[in-house]
């Protein structure tokens, strides 16, 4: 059977899973769309607030001692005019996949948060339907400049 877990730190984690049990797991999960593994580590870092003004929680899916699926989300503490939450990182583990999990791990995440919800998907990332069935839209166009 599979949990659903609320971590909000190190030490509000009701999971056995570490910082580095959930990076990995997103590292490998991620596939194609994801991010070196120090970088998911900043994201976990910020999740727990390690840092002054930063805030959010991970939601860990799991079934014994295996995490099955994860999400972390950022608050951005900029109500009004951004959205107030990131959905950073979401994965669902490979043999989990086409079995609903996702969906419930957005069920999850959008009842644990109150306010807007932002996220970042590549155009041609499957999940990008999972997330417009949810109600997520594309209204800007996002522009970078990397230096």
């Amino acid at each position: 059977m599979i949990e659903f877990d609320l971590v909000h730190s190190d030490i509000e984690n009701p999971t056995t899973f570490s910082r580095e049990d959930i990076a990995n797991f997103l590292y490998e999960h991620l596939d194609e769309y994801g991010d070196e593994k120090k970088h998911i580590l900043s994201s976990i870092a910020y999740a727990y607030g390690d840092g002054e003004g930063q805030d959010g929680f991970i939601l860990v899916a799991h079934e014994k001692d295996q995490i099955v699926g994860a999400v972390i989300i950022n608050h951005t503490n900029m109500g009004g005019f951004i959205p107030e939450h990131i959905l950073v990182y979401i994965a669902v583990h490979g043999d989990y996949r086409g079995e609903g999990l996702g969906k419930d791990l957005m069920e999850h995440i959008i009842d644990a948060t109150e306010g807007d919800i932002a996220l970042h998907v590549e155009p041609d990332n499957p999940a990008k339907y999972l997330y417009e069935k949810y109600g997520f839209t594309n209204k800007y166009l996002e522009m970078r400049l990397s230096k």
